[in-house]
């Protein structure tokens, strides 16, 4: 395996980069922390604002805005250069958390929250990439390390950050605290981010808006249906298969749009090597994988072990410990036996450790899972990084931004199926459960179960003792899926991925 003695061309050197660095850890935790940071100030927006029967769209709409637009900001840092990408997406964000801080309705409020995620798709994408730019192959664990261990630490940190300022100042803190991180951001970047020297070509870029279109199009409507479905309205419902419809005929239009355009969004070589390719679906796979401990284990650590808020986080936020330290000791390892390899051990480990969970004692202790997750943390970190510097490192510098776009659209998608998909598991458990062994004061329905879940005090002993074993049974089999998430993650590395992933000899040339 080849490895690269110098950064790419035009970069700062070794001793040059850390105002980039520190720039591109700035980001990285605003795009982060603006996931998550409105989860726990949600009671005081909605007495301010109103609108309780959508706040979610204050997570959704979000979302929605970051994963459609990966694609299109991917592109457009291969054509235009990753710096003025970087910078527009910081000011749309800026700008989206200024309009989100005078939100006068939720109305208002959702749809500055969309615009705000259309610069953090910018954020979230080309933060990535230029890491991938400024260090060589062998270096790249360390700062891959560093922005992982920002995003896990803004992910967790964000509810916590956001109940202290609901609670002690004003929801609307939430989004101003943003703009001097972002300021600071955007400073560094324009006063210190070089970018190689690339021959200007003989005709103007030509960019495929109507491709762009497509598929912001094709990822909302999708996404729409896979959030709300089960939620506002039942599955099979008019409104869900509308949109699954759809979302499917503008999926069909959009890869006729995409072959036939000059300079695609999406190009066809995405999906047609084999390398990407493969790294594209175990990544959707790991976006799956992720929603059983970030969505169902603060419900679990709740419901059945009895903690509070806080000590429910902690739970979680141990694998945060681990993963970032077996990310940056994972090249010892893809250095001897290659990156599918590495990330293969990494997943096989993973599928075993999900599916201790169910394992677990009833009720248990916190220390359970925590060492559960903090296991987890580990073995995810030898799978995720290699597979993104090993694809990172199979493209040249004019396609490394697609590239990584289509990772993390993989990712984040995998996510949103993984909401929905388990979300529909934990409700068919939980249902299925009450009903076969009823007790006095249960709930009968899933509305008066998570009225319940929030009120446990008004349920009597032997109800009590039903809904968390219902609850623990529930989660057990979202964690049995994540493990077959995992599974399928590890076949598409054995019988896709090439066993040797192609390294350029220099990576990171112009053009």
């Amino acid at each position: 395996m080849r490895s690269i003695p110098g950064a790419a061309p035009g970069a700062p050197p070794a001793r040059g980069r850390g105002p980039v660095v520190a720039a591109l850890m700035l980001g990285m935790a605003l795009a982060a922390l603006d996931g998550t940071v409105v989860s726990t100030a949600v009671p005081q927006i909605v007495g301010d604002l109103g609108g309780f029967s959508v706040f979610s769209w204050l997570f959704s709409g979000y979302l929605l805005a970051v994963t459609v637009t990966l694609p299109v900001y991917g592109k457009l840092s291969d054509t235009f250069g990753r710096k003025p990408v970087l910078i527009a997406g910081i000011v749309l964000f800026l700008a989206g958390s200024v309009l989100c801080s005078l939100a006068w309705n939720m109305a208002a409020l959702i749809a500055f929250r969309v615009f705000q995620g259309l610069g953090g798709g910018a954020l979230q994408g080309t933060v990535q990439t230029v890491a991938a730019d400024l260090y060589p192959l062998d270096e790249r664990p360390k700062i891959q390390a560093k922005l992982s261990t920002v995003w896990a630490v803004s992910a967790v940190a964000g509810p916590a950050l956001g109940g202290a300022l609901a609670s002690y100042a004003d929801w609307r803190w939430i989004f101003l605290v943003n703009l001097p991180v972002g300021a600071l951001a955007l400073w560094l970047v324009g006063r210190y981010l070089v970018e190689p020297v690339r021959e200007r070509p003989a005709t103007a870029p030509r960019i495929d808006w109507t491709g762009a279109l497509c598929v912001f199009a094709t990822g909302a409507l999708l996404l729409t249906a896979l959030v709300q479905g089960g939620v506002a309205w039942p599955w099979l419902s008019a409104p869900s298969l509308g949109l699954f419809g759809a979302s499917a005929a503008l999926a069909a239009l959009t890869v006729l749009v995409e072959r036939r355009a000059a300079e695609p969004v999406i190009p066809g070589w995405v999906w047609r090597r084999r390398d990407i390719a493969a790294v594209n679906l175990a990544m959707g796979a790991l976006g799956l994988l992720m929603v059983a401990p970030t969505v169902f284990l603060p419900t679990y650590a709740q419901s059945v072990l009895g903690l509070d808020p806080v000590a429910a986080g902690f739970v979680l936020s141990v694998m945060t410990l681990s993963w970032p330290v077996s990310a940056a000791l994972s090249n010892r390892v893809y250095t001897r036996i290659g990156f599918r390899d590495s990330a293969a051990v990494g997943m096989g480990l993973a599928s075993l450790i999900l599916l201790a969970f169910p394992l677990l004692p009833f009720p248990g202790h916190a220390w359970q899972p925590a060492l559960i997750m903090l296991a987890l943390g580990g073995a995810l970190g030898l799978f995720q990084l290699p597979l993104i510097i090993a694809v990172q490192s199979s493209v040249g510098w004019a396609e490394r931004g697609t590239t990584t776009a289509s990772v993390l659209f993989c990712r984040q998608v995998g996510q949103s199926v993984g909401a929905a998909l388990f979300g529909a598991v934990a409700n068919a458990t939980i249902t299925s459960r009450l009903a076969a062994d009823p007790a006095a004061g249960l709930p009968d329905d899933l509305d008066s179960v998570s009225r319940a879940l929030e009120h446990p005090a008004g349920l009597t002993a032997d109800a009590a003792d039903q809904l968390r074993r219902a609850v623990a049974t529930a989660v057990d089999h979202v964690y049995v899926g994540a493990a077959l998430a995992g599974v399928l993650a590890l076949l598409v590395l054995l019988l896709l991925a090439p066993r040797r992933f192609p390294v350029r000899e220099h990576e990171a040339e112009a053009g």
